[in-house]
């Protein structure tokens, strides 16, 4: 009797320890499935992000304004920041999709902890190159304003309007930047709490 009821300890052990298995690998593949998914809508936003600028440019084209003030010599000059700030946010979706095609083909725990890892550090990196570039992007146009925009003439002529009117322009500057830096914690935020509670998990079982 005593005999029977080890073996049957024995194999109610080995059958708890298969479960514990099969319950871990269920768990690993939904964070794999969840995470490839959470990363390649950061890619899809990126990419519309991209559309959405663009479609913007169409209504607001610089060319036109230089050309009005006859200073056509600056359009090259605005080009060049134009292709750079493409360039950059190309950078960015090129790594996008190396991070989601990694985490796609990846069949490691520790593996995928790491690209979850060096996808959120790329998206963070990502939004403050963009909001550093709209900040460079503002403060060359009010510069270009005031260099060669006759209407603005007499604000520079005048010290203490001049001093308000860079005041009001840095106010607007501040709450611009935070307009789109809260449409980034937003978007991207939200996708990468919910990867980095998928590392969480990960941590879990790795243990």
């Amino acid at each position: 009797m005593i005999e029977e009821l080890d073996l049957l300890k024995k194999d109610w052990k080995k059958t708890e320890n298969s479960f514990q298995q099969i319950t871990e690998v269920d768990i690993y593949k939904m964070i794999h499935k969840k995470s490839s998914s959470i990363v390649k809508w950061i890619l899809i936003i990126s990419i519309l992000e991209v559309v959405l600028w663009t479609f913007i440019s169409i209504f607001f084209n610089t060319d036109d304004y230089l050309k009005k003030l006859h200073s056509e010599n600056l359009i090259k000059y605005f080009k060049y920041l134009t292709i750079f700030n493409y360039a950059v946010i190309g950078v960015f979706i090129y790594f996008f999709y190396v991070n989601y095609r990694n985490i796609s083909a990846t069949n490691s725990t520790k593996q995928l902890m790491h690209d979850i890892l060096k996808t959120r550090k790329t998206v963070k990196y990502y939004v403050w190159c963009n909001l550093g570039m709209i900040v460079i992007s503002s403060i060359a146009g009010f510069v270009l304003a005031f260099s060669v925009d006759p209407k603005l003439e007499q604000v520079t002529n005048n010290p203490k309007v001049f001093i308000i009117t860079i005041c009001v322009l840095a106010l607007f500057l501040l709450i611009f930047v935070g307009v789109f830096w809260l449409f980034y914690r937003l978007i991207y935020g939200t996708l990468l709490r919910r990867l980095f509670k998928n590392y969480t998990e990960l941590k879990k079982i790795d243990l």
